[in-house]
């Protein structure tokens, strides 16, 4: 179902100026599927769509190139090494914390990492909270972390 709806909404893009969600959902329910705003923006951000301006000087959403899907992973990964300022296991889980505005970030970046034994993220403002599936994966993925960042000149 996901991904018959996400085929469904690149080529919806693709032959549309979509400038909305809204407008997405309403040519999502003409093709037959129904399904939510939350969940087009969750395929929106699954799909690393972007709005981008046409000629007309209106925005529609757009599927972004191979090399700019690659830019988008190395920016976040930037993003991940840049705002930690310090982090800690705390049995099963791993608390982040980050510059103000950036845990959210953070978390989209390690979500993005398809990281072994990671059960989810939860972001508020300068914390980012990692329920991982024991404490031996908590302590592991600390590791990981201070090694990523003594790689990057950080610690």
């Amino acid at each position: 179902m996901k991904n018959d709806r996400q085929t469904m909404i690149l080529n919806i893009i693709a032959k549309k100026d979509i400038e909305t969600q809204f407008q997405l959902l309403d040519e999502l329910e003409r093709a037959g599927i129904r399904c939510t705003q939350a969940t087009v923006s969750r395929d929106i951000k699954q799909l690393h769509l972007y709005k981008e301006l046409t000629s007309g000087g209106r925005y529609k959403y757009v599927f972004p190139r191979v090399h700019e899907i690659q830019n988008y992973s190395d920016r976040l990964s930037t993003i991940f090494k840049e705002s930690i300022t310090s982090f800690v296991s705390a049995q099963n889980i791993v608390v982040i914390k980050t510059l103000p505005g950036l845990a959210p970030a953070v978390c989209s970046a390690l979500d993005g990492m398809n990281i072994r034994n990671l059960a989810g993220t939860l972001a508020g403002d300068d914390t980012a909270f990692l329920a991982m599936f024991d404490v031996g994966a908590a302590e592991e993925l600390c590791r990981e972390i201070s090694s990523m960042l003594e790689e990057s000149g950080l610690r």
